[in-house]
């Protein structure tokens, strides 16, 4: 799995993936055009989506309706290192469920990839390149 991000001038990057792409910006007090999602907003936004996703494979393999699930993702700002702390996910389910089938959805939530990646923290490489190194 990969992406690829490039940055467009300002605070402006354009990320793709596979024939997707999608604009991340800043809001105008940070220098931003407010013409996409901060990059916090896009982990919230995958975690939400992932969660969603589990909720509603879990749901369909249950015979159970998806439609008008919506699922909320917040998160608190935490400083040193800065960072996101305190996520909170809640699903909405427009429909009566028992006490089995919402249990089951709280199991398939915590399945999800993003969740299971944001608790068990990856292994980060990073490498820098210049494609002209400038002597001093």
């Amino acid at each position: 799995m990969e992406i690829t991000v490039e940055h467009l001038g300002a605070v402006q990057f354009e990320i793709k993936a596979r024939q997707h792409v999608i604009i991340s910006d800043q809001p105008a007090e940070n220098g931003g055009f407010d013409e996409g999602m901060t990059p916090p907003e896009m982990l919230l936004a995958s975690l939400g989506s992932c969660a969603g996703f589990y909720a509603a494979q879990y749901l369909r393999n249950h015979k159970l309706a998806t439609e008008g699930t919506v699922v909320r993702v917040a998160a608190d700002k935490a400083k040193g290192p800065a960072r996101l702390d305190n996520f909170r996910i809640a699903l909405e389910i427009p429909r009566d469920l028992n006490q089995q089938d919402l249990d089951g959805v709280h199991r398939a939530v915590h399945d999800c990839l993003i969740h299971n990646t944001l608790l068990n923290p990856p292994k980060i490489a990073i490498s820098v390149r210049a494609t002209q190194i400038i002597a001093k």
